[in-house]
């Protein structure tokens, strides 16, 4: 049986599932995702698109940057979701403390660090 990952809102308006083992889960420093989460960096897991659904409601998104990047929240409470770019079109990039056991998802490299906030300090 493929590994099973469900997720969703603080509010509970959408819920999602991935199936199978994430792309990469990775520290995200730049300033569009630090003004999104309102977090000094993100830990994002990249799925294919493919490999989740949404089960209940739907995610809104946001172009924050029109043509480039995609924002998913919930329309409800305003829970971050997810964050997918151009540049890799067939993932979806979900924020780690959407899924109901983050423990699970542990990152492996950070990208953007040249945009990481001179306090914060990478291990």
């Amino acid at each position: 049986m493929p590994d099973q990952f469900e997720g969703g809102c603080l509010c509970g308006a959408v819920r999602f599932v991935a199936i199978g083992q994430p792309k990469g889960v990775y520290w995200c420093h730049c300033q569009s995702c630090r003004k999104h989460s309102g977090a000094p960096a993100s830990v994002f897991v990249a799925f294919e698109h493919a490999a989740y659904t949404v089960t209940k409601g739907q995610i809104s998104r946001f172009d924050s940057t029109p043509g480039r990047t995609r924002r998913g929240f919930c329309a409800r409470c305003g829970s971050t979701l997810t964050c997918e770019s151009a540049s890799l079109p067939t993932e979806t990039h979900f924020y780690v403390g959407a899924f109901d056991d983050a423990a699970r998802f542990a990152p492996t490299k950070h990208v953007f660090a040249e945009e990481r906030l001179p306090w914060l300090h990478m291990s």
